[in-house]
Protein backbone atom coordinates (compact mmCIF):
# COMPACT_ATOMS: atom_id res chain seq x y z
CA UNK A 1 0.00 0.00 0.00
CA UNK A 2 1.27 3.14 -0.92
CA UNK A 3 1.74 6.35 1.74
CA UNK A 4 -1.80 6.97 3.12
CA UNK A 5 -2.42 10.54 3.94
CA UNK A 6 -3.79 10.97 7.65
CA UNK A 7 -6.82 12.77 6.65
CA UNK A 8 -7.71 10.16 3.97
CA UNK A 9 -6.37 7.49 6.78
CA UNK A 10 -9.07 8.76 9.01
CA UNK A 11 -11.86 8.67 6.44
CA UNK A 12 -11.11 4.91 5.87
CA UNK A 13 -10.78 4.20 9.44
CA UNK A 14 -14.01 5.88 10.41
CA UNK A 15 -15.74 4.23 7.29
CA UNK A 16 -14.39 0.82 8.94
CA UNK A 17 -15.47 1.61 12.44
CA UNK A 18 -19.29 2.22 10.44
CA UNK A 19 -19.04 -0.86 9.61
CA UNK A 20 -19.02 0.48 5.48
CA UNK A 21 -19.85 -2.56 3.48
CA UNK A 22 -18.47 -2.42 -0.15
CA UNK A 23 -20.95 -1.04 -3.06
CA UNK A 24 -20.27 -4.45 -4.78
CA UNK A 25 -22.47 -6.53 -1.81
CA UNK A 26 -25.33 -5.02 -2.20
CA UNK A 27 -28.06 -3.92 -5.16
CA UNK A 28 -27.22 -0.70 -7.42
CA UNK A 29 -30.24 0.91 -5.32
CA UNK A 30 -28.44 -0.17 -2.03
CA UNK A 31 -25.22 0.90 -3.67
CA UNK A 32 -26.99 4.65 -4.15
CA UNK A 33 -27.97 4.54 -0.87
CA UNK A 34 -24.77 4.06 0.80
CA UNK A 35 -22.93 6.36 -1.54
CA UNK A 36 -25.55 9.23 -0.80
CA UNK A 37 -24.81 8.88 2.75
CA UNK A 38 -21.14 8.06 2.46
CA UNK A 39 -20.79 11.88 0.99
CA UNK A 40 -22.91 13.35 3.31
CA UNK A 41 -20.55 12.57 6.62
CA UNK A 42 -17.23 14.00 4.33
CA UNK A 43 -19.23 17.17 2.48
CA UNK A 44 -17.95 20.80 3.78
CA UNK A 45 -19.59 23.57 4.20
CA UNK A 46 -21.51 24.98 0.91
CA UNK A 47 -20.07 28.04 -0.03
CA UNK A 48 -22.24 31.61 -1.00
CA UNK A 49 -22.28 31.65 -4.79
CA UNK A 50 -24.23 34.03 -6.83
CA UNK A 51 -26.61 32.24 -8.37
CA UNK A 52 -27.19 28.33 -8.41
CA UNK A 53 -30.03 27.55 -10.95
CA UNK A 54 -31.81 24.46 -11.75
CA UNK A 55 -32.93 23.99 -15.62
CA UNK A 56 -33.15 21.00 -17.72
CA UNK A 57 -31.77 20.34 -21.27
CA UNK A 58 -33.80 17.94 -23.66
CA UNK A 59 -32.22 14.75 -24.41
CA UNK A 60 -32.66 11.33 -26.01
CA UNK A 61 -34.09 9.70 -22.68
CA UNK A 62 -36.38 13.00 -22.07
CA UNK A 63 -35.03 16.09 -19.67
CA UNK A 64 -31.77 15.67 -18.53
CA UNK A 65 -31.52 17.88 -15.52
CA UNK A 66 -28.71 20.45 -14.94
CA UNK A 67 -27.73 23.39 -12.34
CA UNK A 68 -25.85 26.32 -13.03
CA UNK A 69 -23.36 27.90 -11.05
CA UNK A 70 -22.52 31.33 -10.70
CA UNK A 71 -19.40 32.61 -8.91
CA UNK A 72 -19.77 35.10 -6.13
CA UNK A 73 -17.82 38.37 -7.35
CA UNK A 74 -18.85 38.25 -10.66
CA UNK A 75 -21.20 40.83 -12.34
CA UNK A 76 -24.78 39.86 -12.89
CA UNK A 77 -24.60 40.78 -16.16
CA UNK A 78 -21.32 39.85 -17.55
CA UNK A 79 -20.75 36.82 -20.30
CA UNK A 80 -18.66 33.86 -18.42
CA UNK A 81 -16.76 30.92 -19.10
CA UNK A 82 -17.71 28.07 -18.71
CA UNK A 83 -17.42 24.43 -16.76
CA UNK A 84 -19.56 21.78 -17.86
CA UNK A 85 -19.14 18.99 -14.95
CA UNK A 86 -19.79 15.46 -14.87
CA UNK A 87 -20.09 13.61 -11.08
CA UNK A 88 -18.43 10.26 -10.47
CA UNK A 89 -20.04 7.37 -8.66
CA UNK A 90 -19.44 4.61 -11.72
CA UNK A 91 -21.81 5.67 -13.96
CA UNK A 92 -24.49 3.96 -11.55
CA UNK A 93 -24.40 6.22 -8.28
CA UNK A 94 -24.47 10.17 -7.75
CA UNK A 95 -26.47 13.53 -8.76
CA UNK A 96 -26.71 16.41 -8.86
CA UNK A 97 -26.72 17.14 -4.81
CA UNK A 98 -24.01 14.56 -4.17
CA UNK A 99 -21.45 17.01 -5.91
CA UNK A 100 -23.03 20.56 -5.08
CA UNK A 101 -20.68 21.44 -3.08
CA UNK A 102 -18.10 20.48 -5.22
CA UNK A 103 -19.42 22.48 -7.86
CA UNK A 104 -20.11 25.70 -5.87
CA UNK A 105 -16.39 25.48 -4.50
CA UNK A 106 -15.10 25.11 -7.96
CA UNK A 107 -17.15 28.29 -9.40
CA UNK A 108 -15.55 30.16 -6.87
CA UNK A 109 -12.26 28.67 -7.56
CA UNK A 110 -12.23 29.59 -11.13
CA UNK A 111 -14.71 32.73 -11.07
CA UNK A 112 -16.60 32.13 -13.68
CA UNK A 113 -19.72 29.46 -14.07
CA UNK A 114 -20.18 25.87 -13.58
CA UNK A 115 -23.23 23.77 -14.89
CA UNK A 116 -23.25 20.13 -13.11
CA UNK A 117 -25.06 17.42 -15.50
CA UNK A 118 -27.45 14.67 -14.04
CA UNK A 119 -26.90 12.43 -16.72
CA UNK A 120 -29.17 8.78 -17.15
CA UNK A 121 -27.75 6.06 -14.52
CA UNK A 122 -26.40 2.13 -15.18
CA UNK A 123 -27.85 -0.19 -15.04
CA UNK A 124 -31.36 1.19 -15.92
CA UNK A 125 -30.05 3.53 -18.64
CA UNK A 126 -26.32 1.42 -19.67
CA UNK A 127 -23.71 2.73 -22.28
CA UNK A 128 -23.99 4.96 -24.36
CA UNK A 129 -26.86 6.50 -22.56
CA UNK A 130 -24.33 8.88 -20.24
CA UNK A 131 -22.27 9.88 -22.89
CA UNK A 132 -25.45 10.77 -25.15
CA UNK A 133 -26.83 12.63 -22.12
CA UNK A 134 -23.25 14.84 -21.93
CA UNK A 135 -23.12 15.13 -26.05
CA UNK A 136 -26.78 16.73 -25.80
CA UNK A 137 -25.91 18.77 -22.70
CA UNK A 138 -22.81 20.04 -24.21
CA UNK A 139 -24.49 20.98 -27.50
CA UNK A 140 -27.51 22.73 -25.75
CA UNK A 141 -25.66 25.18 -23.16
CA UNK A 142 -23.52 26.09 -26.77
CA UNK A 143 -27.15 26.76 -28.43
CA UNK A 144 -28.44 28.29 -25.13
CA UNK A 145 -25.38 30.26 -24.65
CA UNK A 146 -26.44 34.06 -25.35
CA UNK A 147 -29.62 33.09 -22.74
CA UNK A 148 -27.35 31.79 -20.07
CA UNK A 149 -24.88 34.50 -20.57
CA UNK A 150 -21.89 32.32 -21.02
CA UNK A 151 -19.26 32.74 -23.51
CA UNK A 152 -19.81 29.74 -26.14
CA UNK A 153 -16.04 29.95 -27.00
CA UNK A 154 -14.47 29.35 -23.66
CA UNK A 155 -16.52 26.19 -22.15
CA UNK A 156 -14.38 23.41 -20.52
CA UNK A 157 -15.34 20.06 -19.64
CA UNK A 158 -14.70 18.15 -16.31
CA UNK A 159 -15.49 15.26 -13.92
CA UNK A 160 -14.17 13.12 -11.58
CA UNK A 161 -14.15 9.11 -12.00
CA UNK A 162 -17.20 8.19 -14.41
CA UNK A 163 -17.75 11.77 -14.94
CA UNK A 164 -14.29 12.29 -16.16
CA UNK A 165 -14.62 9.38 -18.37
CA UNK A 166 -17.67 11.03 -19.67
CA UNK A 167 -15.94 14.68 -20.21
CA UNK A 168 -12.94 13.02 -22.09
CA UNK A 169 -14.73 11.62 -24.52
CA UNK A 170 -16.78 15.12 -25.01
CA UNK A 171 -13.32 16.80 -25.39
CA UNK A 172 -12.10 13.93 -28.30
CA UNK A 173 -15.72 14.35 -29.92
CA UNK A 174 -15.39 18.04 -30.43
CA UNK A 175 -11.90 17.74 -31.87
CA UNK A 176 -13.56 15.44 -34.48
CA UNK A 177 -15.94 18.33 -34.63
CA UNK A 178 -19.00 15.45 -33.93
CA UNK A 179 -20.00 18.46 -30.89
CA UNK A 180 -18.91 21.55 -30.07
CA UNK A 181 -15.36 22.35 -29.55
CA UNK A 182 -14.12 22.56 -26.06
CA UNK A 183 -11.11 24.40 -24.82
CA UNK A 184 -10.22 22.52 -21.40
CA UNK A 185 -10.71 19.33 -20.07
CA UNK A 186 -10.16 18.70 -16.13
CA UNK A 187 -10.23 14.69 -15.25
CA UNK A 188 -10.31 13.85 -12.04
CA UNK A 189 -8.98 10.15 -11.26
CA UNK A 190 -10.75 9.72 -14.38
CA UNK A 191 -11.57 5.83 -15.57
CA UNK A 192 -10.11 6.17 -19.06
CA UNK A 193 -9.79 2.00 -20.31
CA UNK A 194 -12.43 -0.14 -19.22
CA UNK A 195 -10.37 -3.50 -19.72
CA UNK A 196 -8.88 -3.11 -16.10
CA UNK A 197 -5.91 -4.15 -16.94
CA UNK A 198 -3.26 -1.92 -15.58
CA UNK A 199 -1.03 -2.77 -12.90
CA UNK A 200 -2.76 -0.55 -10.02
CA UNK A 201 -5.83 -2.55 -10.35
CA UNK A 202 -3.61 -5.47 -9.29
CA UNK A 203 -2.31 -3.15 -6.54
CA UNK A 204 -5.59 -1.74 -4.76
CA UNK A 205 -7.73 -4.73 -4.07
CA UNK A 206 -10.19 -5.43 -1.43
CA UNK A 207 -7.51 -6.42 0.85
CA UNK A 208 -6.21 -2.64 0.73
CA UNK A 209 -8.86 -1.22 3.12
CA UNK A 210 -9.87 1.52 0.22
CA UNK A 211 -13.74 1.87 -0.78
CA UNK A 212 -13.03 1.76 -5.01
CA UNK A 213 -10.88 -1.30 -5.65
CA UNK A 214 -11.01 -3.67 -8.92
CA UNK A 215 -13.67 -5.84 -7.55
CA UNK A 216 -15.92 -2.09 -7.42
CA UNK A 217 -14.53 -1.55 -10.57
CA UNK A 218 -15.85 -4.96 -11.78
CA UNK A 219 -19.39 -4.16 -10.61
CA UNK A 220 -19.73 -0.37 -12.08
CA UNK A 221 -18.27 -1.52 -15.48
CA UNK A 222 -20.33 -4.84 -15.94
CA UNK A 223 -23.55 -2.82 -15.00
CA UNK A 224 -22.65 0.42 -17.27
CA UNK A 225 -21.01 -1.65 -20.47
CA UNK A 226 -21.03 -5.66 -19.68
CA UNK A 227 -20.73 -6.16 -23.68
CA UNK A 228 -17.12 -6.83 -24.10
CA UNK A 229 -17.00 -4.83 -27.74
CA UNK A 230 -18.81 -1.75 -25.97
CA UNK A 231 -16.12 -1.70 -23.38
CA UNK A 232 -13.23 -1.51 -26.15
CA UNK A 233 -14.89 1.70 -28.25
CA UNK A 234 -13.03 4.70 -27.52
CA UNK A 235 -16.08 6.34 -26.46
CA UNK A 236 -16.09 4.09 -23.56
CA UNK A 237 -12.74 3.82 -22.92
CA UNK A 238 -11.15 6.72 -24.26
CA UNK A 239 -7.64 5.60 -24.11
CA UNK A 240 -8.11 3.49 -27.13
CA UNK A 241 -8.50 6.72 -29.58
CA UNK A 242 -6.72 6.25 -32.35
CA UNK A 243 -4.75 9.52 -31.80
CA UNK A 244 -4.90 12.13 -28.86
CA UNK A 245 -3.37 14.50 -30.95
CA UNK A 246 -5.13 18.05 -31.30
CA UNK A 247 -7.36 17.38 -27.96
CA UNK A 248 -7.84 20.18 -25.77
CA UNK A 249 -5.61 20.83 -23.01
CA UNK A 250 -5.88 19.30 -19.62
CA UNK A 251 -5.43 18.58 -15.99
CA UNK A 252 -4.98 15.46 -15.07
CA UNK A 253 -5.40 14.42 -11.20
CA UNK A 254 -4.50 10.64 -10.42
CA UNK A 255 -3.64 9.29 -6.76
CA UNK A 256 -2.05 6.30 -6.17
CA UNK A 257 -4.43 4.76 -3.56
CA UNK A 258 -7.00 4.25 -6.34
CA UNK A 259 -7.28 0.52 -8.86
CA UNK A 260 -7.68 4.38 -11.96
CA UNK A 261 -4.18 5.15 -11.02
CA UNK A 262 -2.38 4.03 -13.92
CA UNK A 263 -4.62 4.29 -16.46
CA UNK A 264 -4.97 8.17 -15.56
CA UNK A 265 -1.40 8.79 -15.47
CA UNK A 266 -0.75 7.31 -18.90
CA UNK A 267 -3.71 9.21 -20.40
CA UNK A 268 -1.59 11.85 -19.24
CA UNK A 269 1.52 10.57 -20.57
CA UNK A 270 -0.36 10.32 -24.03
CA UNK A 271 -1.75 13.88 -24.38
CA UNK A 272 2.25 15.05 -23.47
CA UNK A 273 3.49 12.70 -26.49
CA UNK A 274 0.54 14.03 -28.80
CA UNK A 275 1.82 17.62 -28.30
CA UNK A 276 -1.40 18.29 -25.83
CA UNK A 277 -1.04 21.02 -22.96
CA UNK A 278 -1.36 19.02 -20.28
CA UNK A 279 -0.42 18.74 -16.50
CA UNK A 280 -0.82 16.29 -14.16
CA UNK A 281 -0.96 16.21 -10.39
CA UNK A 282 -0.46 12.78 -9.39
CA UNK A 283 -0.79 12.50 -5.11
CA UNK A 284 0.65 9.36 -3.74
CA UNK A 285 -0.75 9.60 -0.51
CA UNK A 286 -4.94 10.12 -1.02
CA UNK A 287 -7.67 7.48 -2.06
CA UNK A 288 -10.28 7.63 -5.08
CA UNK A 289 -12.99 9.72 -3.90
CA UNK A 290 -11.36 12.60 -1.86
CA UNK A 291 -12.19 15.82 -3.92
CA UNK A 292 -15.67 14.95 -2.34
CA UNK A 293 -14.30 15.19 0.97
CA UNK A 294 -13.52 18.35 1.10
CA UNK A 295 -15.18 18.66 4.63
CA UNK A 296 -12.24 15.97 6.05
CA UNK A 297 -9.78 16.10 3.34
CA UNK A 298 -7.39 19.33 3.99
CA UNK A 299 -5.67 19.54 0.77
CA UNK A 300 -9.19 19.73 -1.05
CA UNK A 301 -9.59 23.44 -1.14
CA UNK A 302 -5.26 24.20 -2.44
CA UNK A 303 -6.22 21.26 -4.95
CA UNK A 304 -9.20 23.24 -6.32
CA UNK A 305 -7.40 26.67 -6.43
CA UNK A 306 -4.88 24.99 -8.62
CA UNK A 307 -7.58 23.44 -10.94
CA UNK A 308 -9.36 27.03 -10.61
CA UNK A 309 -6.25 29.01 -11.87
CA UNK A 310 -5.17 26.68 -14.44
CA UNK A 311 -8.72 27.31 -15.83
CA UNK A 312 -8.44 30.91 -15.69
CA UNK A 313 -5.19 30.77 -17.36
CA UNK A 314 -6.91 28.65 -20.28
CA UNK A 315 -9.71 31.04 -20.80
CA UNK A 316 -7.32 34.08 -20.42
CA UNK A 317 -5.18 32.90 -23.30
CA UNK A 318 -8.58 31.74 -25.24
CA UNK A 319 -9.87 35.90 -24.97
CA UNK A 320 -6.55 36.80 -26.41
CA UNK A 321 -6.37 34.87 -29.68
CA UNK A 322 -10.07 36.09 -30.33
CA UNK A 323 -10.14 38.94 -33.31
Amino acid sequence: MPTLHPDAAAVLKAGKEAGKQPYEAGTPEEARAGYAAGRAATLPALVDVAQCLDFSAPGQGGPIPMRLYRAAGTPADAVLPCLLYFHGGGWMLGNLDTHDALCRQLAQACQACVIAVDYRLAPEHPYPAAIEDGAAALSYIVREAERLRIDRSRIAVGGDSAGGNIAAVLALMGRDGDLPKTVFQFLIYPVIDLSMSTDSYRRVTVDSGVSLTDATMRFFIDHYAPAASDQQHWHASPIRAATLKDAPPALVVTCANDPLSDEGREYARRLDEAGVPVAELHLNDQIHGFITMGGVVGSVGPILNFAGAMLLDRWRICARSQP
